[in-house]
C-alpha cells in the first residue's frame, strides 16, 4: 500500500501478509481523494474510517491533515497494525477494535465524511444496516458524505439518500447525502 499525497507522500506500508485485508488500490484511491479534495480542507473536517483494513484510507486522511479521524476495525492484528503505524507516522488517529455493527449504535459523534469498506460479499440488506443508523442517528455534519467502497456488481441506487457513484475498475464508490 502506498500513500499517494500529502505529507508522507510516496510512502510505502507494508502489511504483514497474514491480515485479512482488500486494500483501496491506488487507482481509485486518488481518483476518490481528487473528488474529496473538491469539496474539503482536510485539515478542518472529522473522518470515520469504518471497516478500516489496514488503514489505507485512514493514513491517506491523515497524510493529507485530518487531524480528527477515527477507525474501527474488529480484527485485532488489524486494528494493532492500523495503531502501530499511527504511532510511527505520527498521525493523530483514535483506532477502535469493534464490529461496526456494534459501534454505530453507541456512537455520539458526527463526521463531515464516513468512508466504509464492507467485504465485497455484503448483500444489499446488509449495506442498509450501515447506512439507516448514520441517517437516524444523523452522524453526517451538513455537507457530509458517507462513502461505501463495493463492487461493481452491487447497485445501490435504490438506497435512501443515495447521490451518485464513481466506478473505478472493480472498486465502485457510491456516496451518500443527508437532504437538505
Amino acid at each position: 500500500m502506498r500513500i499517494i499525497s500529502g505529507r508522507f507522500k510516496g510512502r510505502r506500508i507494508t502489511a504483514p501478509k497474514k491480515l485479512p485485508a482488500r486494500p483501496t488500490t491506488d487507482f481509485a484511491k486518488e481518483a476518490l481523494f481528487n473528488i474529496l479534495n473538491n469539496h474539503y480542507h482536510f485539515s478542518q473536517i472529522r473522518v470515520l474510517d469504518l471497516f478500516a483494513g489496514i488503514g489505507s484510507i485512514s493514513f491517506e486522511f491523515a497524510s493529507r491533515g485530518c487531524h480528527d479521524l477515527t477507525a474501527v476495525e474488529q480484527h485485532f492484528l488489524s486494528a494493532k497494525f492500523i495503531q502501530k503505524i499511527a504511532n510511527e507516522l505520527e498521525f493523530p488517529m483514535q483506532i477502535i477494535t469493534t464490529d461496526v455493527f456494534h459501534y454505530l449504535p453507541k456512537c455520539r459523534k458526527t463526521f463531515d465524511v464516513i468512508f466504509a469498506d464492507p467485504p465485497y460479499d455484503f448483500d444489499v440488506e446488509k449495506i442498509t444496516q450501515l447506512t439507516t443508523p448514520v441517517f437516524s442517528q444523523h452522524l453526517l455534519n451538513k455537507d457530509g458524505y458517507l462513502i461505501i467502497e463495493h463492487s461493481k456488481h452491487m447497485d445501490l441506487s435504490q438506497l435512501e439518500h443515495f447521490c451518485y457513484t464513481k466506478k473505478y475498475g472493480n472498486s465502485v464508490f457510491s456516496f451518500f447525502q443527508e437532504e437538505s
